[in-house]
C-alpha cells in the first residue's frame, strides 16, 4: 500500500530511559533514516514495563505532526491495558501504513523494500 516502512522493535524493559528516547537510539542504530523519501516509522514496545513509542522519520513526521504520534500511542497503550497487547500492535501498524499510503503512496515501477520486515527483538 505504501512507499514507507515500517519496523517492531519489542524488548523485555526500557532501562534507564524514556521509551521515546530510547526508540529515537534504535532508530539511529537501525539505520531506518537512510530511506529515500525519509519515511520510516519505528513502532517500539517495552513489554514488562507496558511501555511504547512510535519514532517517525523527518518525511512522514512533517506531514502527519506530533499530535498524530501521541494520539496512536495513547490508542496502542488503551489496548496494553486491557490486556490485548496483539490489537495493539496490529492496529497501529494498520493505521500508520494507512497514513504512510496517504503521503506515500506505493509505485510498482519504482519502489523497493529499503529495510527488512522483520520484527526485532532486543535483550
Amino acid at each position: 500500500m505504501t512507499s514507507g516502512e515500517i519496523r517492531v522493535f519489542t524488548e523485555r524493559r526500557c532501562s534507564y530511559m524514556n521509551a521515546v528516547d530510547r526508540a529515537a537510539e534504535l532508530f539511529a542504530e537501525l539505520g531506518m533514516h537512510h530511506t529515500e523519501q525519509r519515511n520510516a516509522v519505528l513502532i517500539y514496545w517495552a513489554v514488562l514495563d507496558r511501555q511504547v513509542a512510535i519514532y517517525a522519520d523527518q518525511g512522514i513526521h512533517e506531514k502527519l505532526g506530533q499530535s498524530y504520534w501521541n494520539e496512536s500511542v495513547q490508542r496502542m497503550l488503551t489496548h496494553f491495558r486491557s490486556n490485548d497487547p496483539a490489537s495493539a500492535l496490529e492496529g497501529c501498524i494498520q493505521e500508520v501504513g494507512v497514513s504512510l499510503k496517504q503521503y506515500f503512496p506505493f509505485d510498482p515501477t519504482t519502489d523497493r523494500n529499503e529495510l527488512s520486515d522483520t520484527m526485532l527483538i532486543g535483550r
